[in-house]
């Protein structure tokens, strides 16, 4: 362990550490919960490898052939996931495990059908070259990809999880029968995750997943609901991966599929960087587009260097970001650790072979923990932002875009057909919507807006209608809600202080808005207002004043006050005279 501590990983933004992780980013465990930890997120990613013996299964691909494409997939799921750890130009820095990308099961199993493993390595390339591009476009679209954005993906994402995990933990069969032993299974395995992740020890919450695994594979062994151990005598111990001779006449139409989905996978991609970094975070604000952009090449460099022994495409895996909700624990060790056991793995076929004999059910309830982590976590990122009526239609038209041809599968019969397989995805169609949204709804918003102050309105009056000036225009340029929050109380704060003499009067309120910066700005006649760092007279002093100026005392010291709450309110005062009018702006930190 003293070894690992002398790496140099990749620097990252400097995080406020949150007081309810046991391991936060750059804290290196010890050794026993480092390497159950790893072993757990290793173990989840490999039972999703089910998704390259669906697509193995759609190819006609025979048995050695299907263990040459799962011996390569987890190769590429090692390196991507070791990259992201790492950090760095490719990777987020943080704590993301590389699983199969569940998008792409039809169209490689139909790559592989025609091609064979050959064609899987046209289809790894073109992956990994548009997810490499994605990443050093993505980061210069702030503005198109706020975290009301992200949240959607990452809502949508979850509730797209709800029916496949029900479904899996109930074992339904197409007639919407389930089988009582699996639903057994799936809610014992359940219970003792969410159980042992709400009111066990710190050591149980740690291996909570591993332990409700343990306990969902043991009670399905007892029940004979584990099925194909038999296959085990007849894997070789140790594989290497082959290289597979490319298949240079892959139909373009595909490879353009693929593309697209590719690019389309980079949207989870993007809500999982955004996830995790606010789980790191406890002063999160807004998306870190350099790691989002890192997160997204770690995936293409995966897929790019995985294509050329016949991978299947990984994708970030969200199931493994709930299983660091559940362990409270985010390391980047423990990512680097599992990358490794997942290369270890990669030459091991009876392991490999033994974790994807998980009984679907258990995997069906770790699905649905999952789903219900992302949902709330995609709602408490739309709800980091004040919303006006574009925000409140954006998200809910992307929700009713997403959800829609979720529950109406015909409805993606409409689109053309070369367009069907993206009107199919629920996930797709509301992070596309989103993005269309917003910038649509854009149109028409100024990063700047003026109040003018009628001088006929009483005081009160006025400072109601700069309150509503700050919070109407917060709304309209997505701001954080608490930011916003704040700032109106301190021009609330600043306009009682201004009006507080008959010798100022506010005329106009300017207002402006970048995602790093909020600043609010008084133009008023009179003399500029003396900013105080503390009260000119104190409580005591005021009780030795004549009667004649105790008064004018007063007013002295409570504009003190107004001073020292504008200075905590706000990160930071000017005040000075501009031509004939004077100025006070206060800036917030955004």
């Amino acid at each position: 362990m003293s070894l690992l501590s002398r790496l140099a990983l990749a620097p990252t933004p400097p995080f406020k550490r949150p007081q309810d992780l046991l391991y936060a980013s750059t804290e290196l465990p010890p050794a026993v919960p480092l390497i159950g930890l790893a072993f757990q997120h290793a173990a989840t990613a490999l039972a999703l490898i089910a998704y390259v013996l669906a697509s193995a299964k759609i190819g006609g691909l025979d048995a050695e052939a299907t263990r040459g494409m799962v011996t390569a997939t987890i190769l590429g799921m090692a390196i991507a996931t070791f990259l992201q750890s790492w950090g760095g130009r490719f990777g987020s820095g943080t704590l993301l495990v590389n699983i199969p990308d569940p998008l792409l099961v039809v169209i490689s199993g139909t790559v592989a059908a025609q091609y064979g493993l050959g064609g899987l390595v046209l289809v790894g390339v073109v992956n990994g070259a548009v997810a490499l591009g994605a990443g050093y476009v993505v980061p210069r679209l702030r503005a198109v990809l706020p975290p009301s954005v992200a949240g959607v993906v990452v809502c949508v994402a979850g509730i797209s999880l709800v029916s496949p995990a029900l479904t899996h933990m109930a074992d339904m069969d197409g007639a919407g029968a389930i089988s009582a032993y699996d639903l057994l299974i799936g809610i014992a395995t359940l219970g003792i995750i969410a159980g042992l992740s709400i009111w066990g020890s710190q050591r149980m919450k740690l291996f909570a997943l591993l332990v409700g695994l343990a306990v969902g594979v043991v009670l399905a062994a007892m029940l004979g609901e584990l099925e194909g151990v038999e296959q085990l005598a007849h894997t070789p111990v140790f594989g290497l991966p082959r290289l597979p001779a490319p298949a240079l006449n892959v139909d373009p139409g595909l490879l353009i599929a693929v593309g697209l989905l590719a690019l389309m996978t980079q949207l989870d991609c993007f809500g999982c960087v955004v996830l995790m970094h606010k789980m790191n975070d406890a002063d999160w604000r807004r998306p870190d587009m350099d790691m989002v952009g890192g997160g997204i090449r770690a995936n293409g460099l995966g897929n790019l260097l995985a294509a050329w022994f016949g991978a299947y495409p990984g994708a970030t895996s969200s199931a493994n970001i709930a299983l660091a909700h559940i362990s409270r624990s985010t390391s980047r060790w423990i990512g680097l650790a599992a990358g490794a056991l997942l290369a270890l793995t990669a030459f091991l076929p009876q392991v490999t072979l033994a974790l994807t004999l998980t009984p679907i059910s258990v995997i069906g309830a770790v699905e649905v923990y999952a789903a219900a982590y992302l949902i709330v976590s995609g709602i408490e990122l739309i709800a980091s932002r004040a919303m006006d009526s574009r925000g409140i239609f954006m998200v809910g038209l992307a929700f009713i875009a997403g959800l829609g041809v979720m529950f109406l599968p015909g409805l993606a019969k409409l689109a053309p057909e070369s367009l069907r397989f993206l009107a199919e995805n629920g996930v797709i169609v509301a992070g596309l919507t989103a993005i269309l949204l917003n910038l649509l709804f854009r149109l028409g918003t100024s990063r700047r807006a003026r109040l003018a102050v009628s001088p006929q309105k009483t005081h009160a009056q006025t400072a109601q209608d700069i309150v509503g000036f700050v919070e109407t225009q917060g709304a309209a340029w997505n701001a954080r809600r608490d930011t916003v929050r704040r700032a109106a109380l301190a021009a609330l704060e600043a306009a009682e202080a201004l009006q507080a003499g008959s010798e100022r009067r506010i005329q106009e309120v300017h207002g402006s808005f970048d995602e790093f910066n909020l600043d609010i700005e008084f133009v008023y006649s009179g003399p500029p207002l003396v900013l105080q760092a503390k009260p000119a007279t104190g409580a005591h002093a005021l009780l030795d004043i004549d009667d004649h100026a105790f008064e004018a005392a007063l007013d002295q010291a409570l504009s003190g006050v107004s001073h020292v709450l504008l200075r905590h309110m706000a990160d930071r005062l000017l005040s000075g005279k501009r031509g004939e009018n004077s100025y006070l702006r206060l800036h917030f930190d955004h």
